[in-house]
């Protein structure tokens, strides 16, 4: 299909007609910069040689052995239109047996909306989103590696970067004599793009922890769009010296697009909420958990004492339970705009021409719709596909001046049983499994 060229996406072509390096018309007349120097080099993650059998080569995997022994492995690629995607992620923990988690991850769509009706766009499918890749300093990259990226009609972009970071605490226990304290700190495995559509830049980032958790994050910085500073009618915030220049408000609808395959079978998904009576008289508030499996497609709002998992449907823990990825969204402020911004999350059958949750260019048949919530009409689900949205409705202010400060929207998907204890359990503590001593 034809897809629609606007003014978010106009530096892009002029770009590309004048230099086969990245960036856009403005970034390629700008001076260049003063080189920044490297930073001190610090552990980097292990890049392992893969086996002859692995489905990608060296260039385009990623293996980090993170604190305690666990590991992350995955194969990368890139696409114009999604950018990033994961294939086969797959996460070691300390001691065990490999366990698939994600068939494929990646981006499913950035839409932008504008207040005053004005401007709607869809970043990935229609303002260029995979040109836009940037190449990344060593700075940027801190004691990680760049990897070169190859995108079409552009060149070949020091785009990908994957590293460590810091996260805290991984646990802490005191025992009950306080004599002594059981703790550990904890790094990520940090995997992350930035992609510069019109005058903002989106850092597209996975954070893979020690524990098998994974984050999906998206960050925007860059700059407020200059030509959006008329909403003199409400529909704006006021930037700079007075009242005169008003900045529109919009929002950031972001989609990721999840193929789970636990453990390389098929899965199922279930939904569980939590109701909670008042007490009566002097007695305690009870509460009540259902669970409720997802047999077909499904448009799901989240509220209160509400959540989901993906549940494996041949895997299991040394416990006997049926492995699981339960998905916990971060803060999102839901766009009644749209019929695929109105709800949350979304369970469908896999379709191989459903790549996009809004402007889809997946080639479906006449008559499929081209968005997300027009998938979702009763088909039973035998291999679910989820989609996430997180909304953020960005009312700028004064400090989103210049450059704009980088505001995150995302997930988490949080392991449930996928191993019988917590991976990172001392040795120490390992035969404490179930019921635990009354003193420790």
């Amino acid at each position: 299909m034809t897809r629609p060229l606007h003014r978010r996406a106009r530096g892009i072509l002029a770009a590309l007609a004048a230099t086969a390096f990245l960036g856009t018309a403005t970034a390629a007349a700008a001076p260049a910069p003063t080189p920044t120097p490297p930073p001190t080099p610090g552990p980097r993650p292990t890049l392992a040689k893969p086996p002859v059998s692995a489905v990608c080569s060296p260039a385009h995997r990623i293996t980090g052995k993170l604190d305690g022994g666990a590991s992350w492995d995955m194969c990368w690629r890139y696409s114009t239109d999604a950018g990033l995607i994961l294939d086969r992620v797959t996460y070691q923990p300390p001691g065990g047996a490999p366990v698939r988690v994600l068939t494929t991850a990646r981006l499913a769509q950035i839409h932008v909306p504008y207040d005053d009706g004005g401007a709607e766009y869809d970043d990935l499918t229609g303002a260029g989103f995979g040109w836009g890749l940037q190449d990344l300093k060593p700075a940027e990259c801190p004691g990680g590696t760049l990897s070169s990226v190859k995108v079409p009609e552009v060149g070949t972009v020091k785009g990908l970067c994957t590293t460590t970071r810091a996260r805290g605490h991984a646990y802490r226990m005191a025992s009950d004599s306080g004599a002594g304290v059981y703790q550990a700190q904890a790094k990520d495995l940090l995997v992350y793009t930035v992609n510069k559509v019109g005058w903002y830049e989106y850092i597209s980032e996975w954070r893979f922890s020690s524990d098998g958790t994974i984050g999906a994050n998206v960050g925007a910085t860059g700059s407020l769009s200059p030509v959006d500073y008329n909403a003199t009618d409400g529909r704006g915030w006021p930037i700079g010296k007075g009242a005169r220049g008003y900045a529109t408000s919009h929002a950031h609808n972001v989609f990721w697009k999840l193929d789970f395959g636990l453990d390389g079978g098929r899965d199922r998904v279930e939904q569980y909420d939590s109701t909670v009576t008042p007490p009566a008289g002097d007695g305690s508030p009870t509460v009540h958990t259902k669970r409720t499996t997802v047999t077909k497609e499904l448009a799901g709002d989240a509220k209160n004492m509400r959540w989901w998992r993906v549940v494996s449907g041949t895997g299991k823990n040394a416990d006997g339970h049926a492995r699981s990825y339960e998905i916990v969204p971060g803060h999102t402020d839901t766009h009644a705009g749209r019929g695929f911004t109105r709800h949350d999350v979304y369970f469908t059958q896999s379709r191989a021409c459903e790549q996009y949750a809004s402007n889809n260019i997946g080639n479906c048949p006449a008559g499929a719709g081209d968005s997300v919530d027009k998938w979702v009409n009763g088909e039973t689900l035998t291999k679910p596909t989820v989609w996430v949205n997180i909304g953020f409705h960005h009312i700028a202010r004064d400090e989103d001046q210049q450059p704009m400060p980088v505001h995150w929207q995302g997930f988490q998907l949080a392991p449930r049983d996928v191993t019988a204890m917590n991976p990172l359990t001392p040795s120490e503590l390992a035969s404490q499994n179930g019921q635990p001593p009354t003193q420790s």
